[in-house]
């Protein structure tokens, strides 16, 4: 995964020290109620997209921006579900950090669906799974974020409109 350029400035000055930092999310799903996730190329775990906002970019375009270079997918924001912070990491490098992370659902209409594939080097598979039939192994933040969309959307039923 590509550091941007703004931490690694950060980095510089501070070293390994623990970060507070933005980070989006995005459950996307289909009229199937199937949802778009993306297999890692850093840990090899399936997951939603997510990312971290450049500096002044607005959340919501972050995770629009995130979607399309990851999974060439542009859906359709519905709204926020979630605003969490995050367990602190730990990279392999020493880098510790904590996310804030802004949790979108969103929708995605037939053309969309068919646009999906990688990206992006971050991605080494794309796919639409249905909610009960998701690709182990899946990354624990995922779990709770589409759990979260879920209670979001209402009594487990999905609702776009």
């Amino acid at each position: 995964m590509a550091t941007p350029d703004f931490i690694l400035s950060l980095r510089a000055k501070i070293g390994h020290e623990q970060l507070w930092l933005p980070g989006v999310s995005l459950v996307v799903l289909d009229d199937a109620d199937r949802t778009l996730l993306g297999r890692r190329s850093d840990n090899g775990m399936w997951a939603v997209v997510s990312g971290i906002p450049e500096p002044g970019e607005q959340p919501g375009e972050a995770a629009l921006r995130e979607c399309v270079e990851e999974t060439r997918v542009r859906p359709r924001i519905l709204g926020v579900a979630q605003v969490h912070a995050e367990e602190p990491l730990a990279f392999a490098n020493g880098d510790r950090a904590v996310f804030m992370d802004i949790c979108f659902v969103a929708r995605a209409d037939a053309s969309q669906v068919a646009a999906a594939g990688v990206g992006d080097e971050e991605s080494t598979a794309v796919g639409w799974f249905a909610l009960d039939r998701l690709p182990e192994p899946l990354t624990r933040t995922t779990r709770r974020r589409l759990a979260v969309a879920q209670d979001w959307l209402g009594d487990g039923v999905t609702r776009f409109d």
